[in-house]
């Protein structure tokens, strides 16, 4: 009897298993946004608790914060497409006129310690002159522009694609989420023990961090550098914010557009500006990276901010963009399991 009951457990598993590798290898292509809608919901399933203390429904709810997202997420979108179509035209001309002309040597170029004469050589060698501009630009035609919208357009309706399937997974996951977290709960207790229940809490607990110190933080960042940008004077500061806030997102990622600001205004001979925006956005930087990020990732985490960096950087690289939030959750549980053994074996 025994062994019967061996065989039938041993088929059971073997069974369980190969169901589950055979549904993500169907849903494979949707796990992006799967993981995308569950991201969202850790994030922002305080609001939905909100809703629910004041007596709404849990459709209703589902419905509201559904729709508030897509607004949230589809208007920027909308806009940032409309900018770019609007400075398409005149970044293509530039591009040919700088193909054909070439675009002549900074004169602070040269000024740069150590590594400005051979900066400047460079420049000379490769933009400067008309026909080193055009090979190194590559052709900026009709026909390059083509294929360039081509490109984007094949990624705008995958992007959207995506993100229509994370919105309708998020509805769901918005109604009936209480008690999918229920059912998550019993069969992690079954399946691990009493800890199971808490690692799942470090899970959600590390994305909401996650969440909160790139996502919040990064967009302050924005607002802020793009205040700079205004004051600095710079042509289409709202695009450069909105860029700045999505870098922002990655430690050190602002840096990349705000330096780009500071030489552009160098070489305008608008230097005090452009040491402005460097200053200050460095400061900005600086103060979210080393301070900010810290305590909004760790507290809620409790992950030393070195692993968080990891996760980050790990799960970017493996992921995608969606590894910026899985990476740190997916580092949760090994720290947690081994706290967790440290602590027994003190015990």
């Amino acid at each position: 009897m025994s062994s019967d009951w061996d065989t039938r457990r041993v088929a059971r598993t073997v069974l369980i298993i190969a169901v589950v590798l055979l549904s993500v290898w169907m849903l494979w292509r949707f796990l992006p946004a799967l993981a995308w809608a569950g991201v969202l919901a850790i994030a922002t399933w305080p609001l939905r608790e909100g809703l629910a203390r004041r007596g709404l429904g849990k459709t209703t709810s589902a419905i509201l914060l559904t729709l508030l997202l897509a607004v949230v997420l589809v208007l920027p979108l909308i806009w940032l497409g409309v900018q770019v179509a609007h400075e398409g035209h005149p970044l293509a001309q530039w591009l040919s006129n700088v193909g054909q002309q070439g675009f002549g040597t900074p004169e602070w170029l040269a000024q740069i310690p150590y590594v400005g004469n051979r900066v400047a050589a460079w420049w000379q060698a490769n933009l400067a002159e008309p026909g080193a501009a055009q090979s190194l630009l590559g052709r900026t035609g009709t026909g390059g522009m083509l294929n360039l919208t081509r490109t984007l357009g094949i990624q705008v309706a995958s992007r959207l694609t995506i993100l229509v399937f994370s919105l309708l997974a998020l509805f769901f996951l918005y109604r009936d989420g209480p008690s999918v977290i229920a059912e998550a709960h019993v069969i992690a207790n079954r399946l691990f023990g009493p800890s199971g229940g808490q690692l799942g809490k470090n899970v959600i607990g590390a994305v909401r961090g996650t969440v909160n110190g790139l996502v919040l933080v990064g967009l302050v960042e924005g607002v802020l550098l793009g205040i700079a940008y205004v004051a600095a004077g710079l042509h289409h500061a709202a695009v450069l914010a909105l860029a700045t806030g999505v870098l922002g997102t990655v430690p050190f990622g602002a840096p990349l557009v705000y330096i780009l600001c500071a030489l552009y205004l160098f070489s305008q001979s608008q230097t005090t500006a452009a040491i402005a925006v460097l200053v200050f956005g460095s400061v900005v930087v600086f103060l979210a990276d080393h301070f900010v990020r810290p305590i909004l990732i760790g507290s809620a985490t409790r992950l030393p901010f070195l692993w968080v960096l990891l996760g980050i950087f790990g799960g970017l690289e493996t992921f995608g963009l969606i590894g910026l939030f899985l990476g740190p959750a997916i580092i949760s549980v090994p720290i947690a399991m081994w706290r967790e053994g440290a602590t027994s074996g003190e015990g």
